[in-house]
């Protein structure tokens, strides 16, 4: 899966069998700047997709990209979010892949339509309001890189900073050096020090609510179940009168 050229890389060579996959067209709505730059999609247009790449009841999923997971995530939580329960991501990605020497496929894979029937709203979600107040009461994690999250630069929205009381946790910091997840343990150390802990409830957002359905993953592997705030940065940034921080403290 992937977005701007990565149907060009995806035809060059890919997982043999392996579907292509659009972020743009298939994994995220289109409405106005203030729901976010990738919104979720809708409800019965993404049961019809996932029909057309071939599902079907009690299929298994695996869902990968070249970018170590941090896109195809996406493609993960919205499975799980219809309710096909056999989804995961493929650690490490094609990279993983390469590495390991297997064969490549060049050329699309064209799917025979499935069947599978979908239901909407299996994981949990944060609305805007959700994602103001969660701080008081639980942790929401900021999965955009540390300069963005301070206000240092922002390249994409137009103001810059965080939602107050979130707390900054890079995506990246996820993976090890090869680009894989974390030992469980050592994610589970990661959040415990950033102030998860089992009790209380956990949130996420990053710029367009891409990077942090990885960070949502991430948390799964280590145990803790967590909501995405689909809109994100790009959706709060947006909207007049939300509050922005800067700086190193949430």
């Amino acid at each position: 899966m992937g977005s701007g050229n990565g149907h060009e890389e995806y035809l060059r060579g890919h997982i043999p069998g392996a579907v292509y996959v659009s972020m743009g067209s298939q994994l995220a709505g289109h409405y106005g700047p203030r729901e976010g730059r990738h919104p979720l999609p809708d409800p019965a247009r993404f049961g019809d997709t996932v029909r057309m790449l071939g599902l079907n009841d009690g299929d298994t999923v695996v869902v990968y990209d070249d970018t170590h997971g941090t896109s195809a995530a996406r493609a993960w939580w919205l499975l799980r979010h219809a309710g096909v329960e056999k989804a995961y991501l493929l650690d490490g990605g094609l990279a993983a892949w390469r590495t390991a020497n297997l064969p490549l496929q060049a050329g699309d894979v064209i799917p025979r339509p499935g069947r599978v029937r979908t239901t909407w709203g299996q994981m949990p979600v944060l609305t805007m309001d959700d994602a103001a107040v969660l701080p008081e009461d639980g942790v929401l994690l900021d999965a955009r890189a540390g300069e963005r999250y301070r206000g240092e630069a922002e390249p994409l929205d137009p103001r810059a900073g965080h939602i107050p009381g979130a707390v900054s946790a890079p995506t990246a910091d996820n993976l090890d050096e090869t680009g894989h997840f974390r030992p469980a343990g050592e994610l589970a150390e990661r959040f415990r020090a950033l102030g998860v802990d089992d009790a209380g409830i956990v949130g996420a957002y990053c710029g367009s609510g891409v990077s942090a359905a990885h960070q949502i993953a991430a948390l799964h592997v280590a145990g803790v179940p967590a909501a995405l705030y689909p809109g994100s940065w790009s959706a709060w940034s947006n909207t007049p009168g939300r509050p922005v921080a800067t700086g190193e403290r949430p």
